[in-house]
């Protein structure tokens, strides 16, 4: 066999070794890859029951509160007081205070729970022009809207909050004042109270 040909089969038989090899490490690196771990689907939570939910499903327009309702800026609080929710600069105060943290609501849920806030006020109304303030009457005209207890409905002197399956409708009712406001329901409510109670201890 001349040179030449010995040389060509020579470079021939290297490709072909070349070529093996590379075969082999990739089939190795696949096997090394190992199989990819299977995600287990959550289930999803029970939805809460509903109640003081409009005829016809959620508005498409925010009903606007009456004057007097509070705003967005004071948060009713089960004591009677209200809560500035300018923030705070104080050190790790967003992390010692975050068992207050309330559930966002998109735009949507706020739609819907600023609606079922007007049909609540409507009811509490009747409470003022009756004069009678107490636990049980405030209790009776949220029961007209079908909220009770399985709904979160926590009163007390004249503070009242219920969860209405999508948000949470806090406020106060007394001679002076009808007020409202829809939110979140909070991580960590206040023991023994409901879903929409800020929890007034500490951590």
């Amino acid at each position: 066999m001349s040179k030449p040909i010995r040389r060509s089969v020579a470079a021939a038989a290297l490709l072909l070794i070349a070529g093996t090899a590379c075969g082999t490490e990739r089939s190795g690196d696949a096997r090394s890859a190992g199989p990819q771990p299977s995600v287990t689907p959550q289930t999803p939570s029970a939805p809460r029951p509903t109640c003081a939910q409009p005829p016809g499903g959620a508005p498409s327009e925010v009903p606007s509160a009456p004057a007097g309702s509070a705003g967005a800026s004071a948060v009713p609080d089960a004591d009677g007081t209200r809560r500035a929710e300018n923030g705070d600069g104080a050190p790790h105060y967003d992390e010692n205070h975050a068992y207050r943290t309330r559930a966002p609501l998109a735009e949507d849920r706020r739609a819907r729970g600023e609606a079922s806030a007007l049909l609540i006020r409507e009811e509490l109304e009747s409470v003022r022009e009756e004069g009678d303030f107490s636990d049980a009457r405030i209790a009776a005209a949220l029961e007209r809207l079908g909220c009770g207890k399985e709904h979160g409905v926590y009163i007390w002197s004249g503070f009242y909050s219920v969860h209405t399956g999508v948000t949470c409708v806090s406020g106060h009712v007394t001679k002076d004042e009808l007020t409202s406001e829809v939110h979140g329901a909070y991580a960590e409510p206040q023991p023994g109270t409901g879903p929409c109670v800020e929890n007034r201890g500490g951590h």
